[in-house]
C-alpha cells in the first residue's frame, strides 16, 4: 500500500485521489510517519433486500395477550372497589 506524506497530499490531492479512483489501490496519508488516513475508493453499494428474514423466525406461545393474570395489574383494578377495601 502506498503512503505519502500529509504535506505532500496536501499539495496534490486532486491528483492522489484522481490516481486512487483509476487504479483502484488505497493510499496511506502519514503525518510525522504515523499514518493518520486512508483514501480508498468507493465500494460497491451493497442491495438491501426488504423482507429477507422472512420465515426465520418461530412464535413461541400467545403473542397478543398478557403475560401475567390481569387481576395483578394496578391498572386494571377497579378503582370503587380499592377504595371501599381501603374504608374497611
Amino acid at each position: 500500500m502506498e503512503e505519502i506524506a500529509i504535506s505532500k497530499f496536501k499539495a496534490t490531492c486532486l491528483a492522489v485521489l484522481e490516481r486512487v479512483r483509476k487504479t483502484g489501490k488505497p493510499v496511506v496519508v502519514t503525518r510525522f510517519g504515523q499514518p493518520i488516513a486512508q483514501i480508498s475508493p468507493p465500494g460497491v453499494a451493497k442491495n438491501i433486500k426488504l423482507g429477507g428474514g422472512a420465515g426465520t423466525m418461530v412464535i413461541l406461545g400467545d403473542i397478543v395477550g398478557p403475560i401475567g393474570e390481569e387481576s395483578d395489574w394496578e391498572a386494571a383494578q377497579d378503582p370503587e372497589t380499592e377504595e371501599a377495601k381501603k374504608t374497611e
